[in-house]
Order: structure tokens, then C-alpha cells, then sequence
């Protein structure tokens, strides 16, 4: 038995690589208190994992990783709802960090108004905030292209109608 790792393996290993900080971004959007974003990331890689030897190269593999990584984290979701509420001991760093810093402030302040939005809302945003084009979130979310230009600017409204209601 080799102890070396296949071809395969190799290149499924590059992959995550090359796109772990766009799995990160998608798992921390639908990380909760109850639901750990080291949890996500890795149900996301293991499911790239399992459908790595079917990918065909019909859309760009960024495509194709953000599909399977927003579809991972909304499955979690759904089914940590149906699961009974769990106190996590780990302390969030994320707080501790330039505390008062403003930019760090209004990030905050979007990603909670973001989490209030519905599922697939959320991921368009998501999409739209990694600057894709309206094509690409069409072809990752399953949309249309005309339908994905009007979402967004439904949820533009929506995230400013929020932050108006904040202030």
C-alpha cells in the first residue's frame, strides 16, 4: 500500500486551498451562536470531498464550490433548528478585536442585518458582496439573470431600510 496520496487527493487539496477563504466567507455567514463556523467549513469540505470526482467542468469550479458550500450551510441550518438548543463553551474572538474600531463596527452591524434576511436572500448578497456577476450568482443560485438583478435590488432596499430602523 502507497503511503503517498493519489493524484486526486492532491488535487482535491489544491482546490481547498485556492478557495478556502471563499468557504470561510459562506460558512461565517450562517455561523450562529448554536451553530460553529469550524462545524460548517467542514461539512462544507467534506461534501466538495464526496462530489469532487463527479465534478465536470460544465461551470468554473468557483461556481460549482459556492453552490455545494451555500447549499452545506443551509441544510446545517435547517436541520440545527429541528435540534435542541446547545450552550457552547468556546469564547468569540471576534469581539475581543479592535473592539471600537468603526470599520469593524458597520461590519458587524451588516452581517447582523444580512442574517436577518431569508435564506436565499442572504446567499445572493453573499454572492454579490464577492462581486459576482449577475450571471454567476444566476448560475450558482439556480435563478435567473433578470430575477438575480431584481432580488438584489430588493435587498438593497431592504438592508437600508434596516439600518434606517437601527439609527
Amino acid at each position: 500500500m502507497s503511503k503517498g496520496i493519489s493524484q486526486q487527493e492532491q488535487d482535491f487539496l489544491g482546490v481547498i486551498r485556492q478557495y478556502e477563504r471563499v468557504i470561510y466567507k459562506v460558512c461565517y455567514l450562517y455561523a450562529t451562536p448554536t451553530v460553529q463556523l469550524s462545524d460548517l467549513y467542514q461539512d462544507v469540505v467534506i461534501n466538495i470531498w464526496r462530489a469532487y470526482p463527479k465534478f465536470r467542468g460544465e461551470s468554473k469550479i468557483s461556481t460549482w464550490i459556492y453552490r455545494i458550500a451555500l447549499n452545506t450551510c443551509i441544510s446545517f441550518i435547517r436541520k440545527e433548528k429541528h435540534a435542541p438548543d446547545m450552550i457552547t463553551l468556546t469564547t468569540d474572538t471576534e469581539h475581543r478585536i479592535e473592539e471600537h474600531d468603526p470599520l469593524n463596527d458597520m461590519l458587524r452591524q451588516l452581517h447582523r442585518m444580512i442574517n436577518q434576511l431569508g435564506q436565499l436572500d442572504k446567499s445572493i448578497i453573499l454572492l454579490y458582496l464577492e462581486e459576482k456577476s449577475y450571471e454567476e450568482i444566476a448560475e450558482i443560485t439556480g435563478l435567473s439573470t433578470t430575477n438575480v438583478a431584481t432580488k438584489i435590488s430588493r435587498i438593497k432596499d431592504k438592508l437600508k431600510k434596516m439600518k434606517k430602523e437601527e439609527n
